[in-house]
């Protein structure tokens, strides 16, 4: 996922799926800036990460 640092990514839950910049990659969560603010998930939810092209 370190490749994705710096770009426009999804990233998908059992949920719901987020879409921003992929700023800070932690062992516990990933941070993600949006049109909408900072969003923090936790990367035990995660159940994928795409890039947008």
């Amino acid at each position: 996922m370190h490749e994705l640092m710096g770009k426009q990514v999804e990233v998908h839950t059992a949920e719901i799926v987020y879409r921003g910049i992929l700023v800070e990659l932690g062992e516990t969560e990933i941070h993600l800036q949006s049109d909408n603010g900072w969003i923090v998930i936790r990367v035990d939810r995660i159940v994928d990460v795409r890039l947008i092209e």
